[in-house]
């Protein structure tokens, strides 16, 4: 359930990953019919699982905030994932990035309370 990693860099309590968001992922199965995107949730399980893996390891979910889905992510495409761990609030920061045409575009950001 997880994209195709093309790239992934890891400094300190930052992380960069480069993914490619392949149209028969599990995600996009039923998820607007006539307009495919990849759903929020699987954009949040997918900082959740990179957070965790490469920047809090036993850090567990506690709380969303300020989520703002900004611009549709639809097979195929090329995303870019920014994640900050910031260990005195507890908070992960993330933006996803939508590489397309020369341009990158804010697909998605928040923070994600852990503990």
């Amino acid at each position: 359930m997880l994209p195709v990693e093309r790239s992934c860099e890891v400094s300190g309590s930052q992380a960069l990953l480069h993914f490619q968001v392949e149209a028969d992922l599990f995600w996009f199965q039923g998820h607007f019919p006539t307009l495919t995107i990849l759903p929020g949730v699987a954009q949040l399980d997918w900082v959740m699982h990179y957070a965790t893996t490469l920047l809090t390891p036993g850090q567990v979910f506690s709380a969303l905030e300020n989520i703002k889905f900004q611009q549709p992510v639809p097979p195929g495409s090329h995303l870019q994932l920014e994640l900050e761990w910031n260990e005195s609030t507890s908070r992960i920061s993330f933006r996803y990035l939508l590489l397309r045409d020369g341009e990158r575009l804010t697909a998605s950001s928040g923070k994600i309370l852990l503990c």
